[in-house]
This record gives structure tokens, sequence and C-alpha cells, in this order.
């Protein structure tokens, strides 16, 4: 039996450009989770602290916040986004430090809007206690 060849073939990989987009920031107690769109909320690159390294507590200070937002505009880099409007949602440590450190790797923050969602009425409080 002769040996054959596989020859592999692999997709080439479609860079979508967009000079102007949006941020979403979640910014939980546990976590800080930041994701960038284009215009129509399709998704050019997300991170989180947790993909860092940062384990713990540390996942939601502001400086975590900071690492997240370099990492994600290093890797979409290429599609040239330079400014966006910035979502908030959450309450965590790293709501500031995310938007900070969005200007400070070079992309304009053009507005900023709080999507956290509160409740109208909330839940049913737990009944009396009875001993």
């Amino acid at each position: 039996m002769a040996e054959q060849t596989i020859k592999k073939t692999t997709k080439k990989k479609i860079v979508k450009q967009a000079s102007h987009g949006r941020a979403y920031i979640q910014a939980t107690f546990n976590n800080t989770i930041v994701t960038l769109t284009d215009q129509n909320g399709d998704v050019l690159g997300w991170a989180s602290a947790g993909m860092i390294g940062f384990k713990g507590p540390k996942k939601a200070t502001p400086y975590a916040a900071g690492q997240v937002v370099k990492k994600v505009v290093e890797a979409i880099a290429a599609c040239g986004l330079k400014e966006v409007n910035v979502f908030v949602k959450g309450i965590g440590g790293g709501r500031e430090g995310a938007i900070r450190a969005l200007n400070a790797n070079g992309v304009q923050v053009l507005s900023i809007k709080d999507t956290t969602p509160i409740p109208h009425n909330g839940c049913r409080p737990p009944g009396r206690r009875r001993v």
C-alpha cells in the first residue's frame, strides 16, 4: 500500500474593517468582561479578567479591567477601530477602570450609557420569622 499525502486546506480569516463601533463592559463583583463590536453588533473581539490569568477577587479590580481592555484592543488592532460608544452593565469595581483604559489604549470614547438592569419592584421579601 502506498502512503497517501493529505493536503490540509485552511479557511482564510476575513478581517472586518470598522472605524466606529460599540464597547460592552460587563462589570460584576466576580469578573469584568469587555466585548468590542461594530455598529451592527457583530463581535470583533472580547476578553475577560479570567482569560488573562487573574483569579478570585482580583478579577473584579480596576487594574484587571485595564488589562482586559489592553488585551482586547490588541486583538482587534487589524480592524482599525478608532471610536466607540460604551455600554456599561453591572456594579463591579472594573466599571471606571475599563472606560479609562479604553481612552488610554487609543480608542476614543464618544458616549457612555449605563444599561444595568434595575428591578421595578424587586423580589418578594421573605415571610416573618416564626420561632
